[in-house]
């Protein structure tokens, strides 16, 4: 009796349509959890704030009714934090559901991710130095935080110690250029640091850049990042009046 040995299963365009969005959505999952600590900082900050000014107000009250004036400097104060925390929070629920198609200046965009992950960096040890031409050249948000961010953690996941992290950002042939590099820092000593989650592979970078149409170019100590200039798709939104 002949055994035919089973042969391999070509994979369909389909197949592999899917695992590329699975590869991507599990790489975003991914930069989300690591960004998880910092975001809850950024969400919590501000209602810190209301929180004792709440707390501050009711000991005056409670010493006994202060005067008009004070007691509406008090409020109006109180009234301007929590708005500030409401913005924040906005701002932060952003990154977990993001507007696809908004488009974000490239200056500004850089300046959100470092932001975000400025602790950390600090306290590892890195230390950030950019270059970031001034350009009115808009990039998708949602490509920008993804990617960037995505990098930035994978390279200094991969360092051996504390590093100087290089941004630059230009357009260049009609294209917005990021280069990020590192360089080891051998006079500086970080704290230990373990990730809040996984670490974070040149897989999941790939993975976003194929989803995101991004081209990307990497070394054991640099990546590049070309992306194109951002389209809107969604149709426009008139406030009511």
């Amino acid at each position: 009796m002949s055994v035919t040995a089973e042969q391999p299963v070509a994979e369909t365009g389909s197949t592999a349509s899917r695992k590329g969005r699975l590869g991507a959505e599990a790489a975003r999952y991914g930069v989300l959890r690591r960004l998880a600590p910092s975001l809850k900082h950024d969400m919590v900050v501000n209602l810190q704030a209301v929180a004792m000014m709440a707390e501050v107000l009711n000991a005056r009250l409670e010493r006994g009714s202060p005067a008009p004036s004070e007691f509406q400097a008090s409020i109006s104060k109180l009234n301007r934090l929590a708005r500030d925390a409401v913005m924040n929070c906005l701002k932060v629920a952003a990154w977990i559901q993001p507007v696809e198609d908004e488009g974000i200046r490239l200056p500004q965009g850089v300046d959100e991710c470092l932001a975000l992950l400025a602790s950390n960096f600090n306290f590892r040890g890195f230390s950030v130095a950019k270059e970031v031409a001034e350009t009115d050249f808009e990039v998708s948000r949602v490509a920008l935080r993804h990617l960037l961010t995505a990098a930035l953690i994978t390279l200094t996941d991969a360092a051996a110690g504390p590093c100087e992290v290089r941004v630059k950002a230009e357009v260049v042939g009609g294209m917005a250029q990021i280069t990020v590099r590192v360089a080891p820092r051998p006079d500086v000593e970080g704290l230990p640091f373990e990730p809040s989650y996984r670490q974070l592979e040149w897989a999941d970078v790939q993975a976003l850049a194929d989803a995101e149409s991004v081209e990307l170019v990497r070394t054991p100590d640099q990546v590049q990042l070309r992306m194109p200039r951002a389209v809107a798709t969604a149709p426009l939104q008139i406030a009511p009046l």
